[in-house]
């Protein structure tokens, strides 16, 4: 594994001062208060350590999406895109990720099943990783309507490392480029 696979994956922070890296983190809840939901995870996002900044964009509404596809008679998805700011390696952001949906009633019965927060962390700088317990840039990432638009909303430039443009990615699912 390269050093740039290695660094900063599992380990946690030195007692040097990490330089920042923005990460991006798709949100998505379908049971429950969903807005207040997502509303309550951003304002979790903003109160970690070694988070200086935590931008979120509106959320929209999505269909559920399964296994097998979109799930039309699964309760709708609100989604939303939060951009942040952290000096957090990405396995220990990854653990705040999943305390916070802990937090929120999430539970994990059934792959792609309802819930009232899903957090993924879609991405942590340029980092690639492959690692069983943190693969990035998120696997499907790339595919999902649900988390470009609203990452596009607010970061009209955005990249997904190894994948390009955000907004050329959305382009080509749309059918556009």
């Amino acid at each position: 594994m390269s050093r740039r696979l290695a660094q900063g994956i599992g380990d946690p922070p030195s007692r040097e001062s990490r330089a920042t890296v923005e990460a991006v983190v798709a949100l998505g809840a379908n049971l429950g208060d969903r807005e207040e939901t997502l509303r309550e995870a951003v304002h979790d996002l903003a109160r970690l350590p070694l988070v200086d900044e935590v931008r979120a964009a509106e959320p929209i509404e999505s269909v559920a999406v399964k296994p097998t596809g979109p799930d039309e008679d699964a309760p709708a998805y609100l989604n939303s895109v939060a951009v942040l700011t952290t000096r957090l390696s990405p396995a220990i952001l990854l653990s705040y990720l999943h305390a916070i949906e802990a937090r929120h009633g999430r539970e994990r019965h059934e792959r792609w099943g309802d819930r009232t927060l899903d957090l993924d962390l879609v991405s942590y700088g340029d980092l690639v990783s492959r690692e069983p317990a943190l693969t990035l840039p998120h696997p499907r990432a790339a595919e999902r309507e649900f988390v470009l638009v609203p990452w596009l909303a607010i970061d009209p430039d955005a990249e997904l490392a190894g994948h390009g443009r955000v907004a050329d990615l959305l382009g080509r699912l749309r059918g556009s480029s």
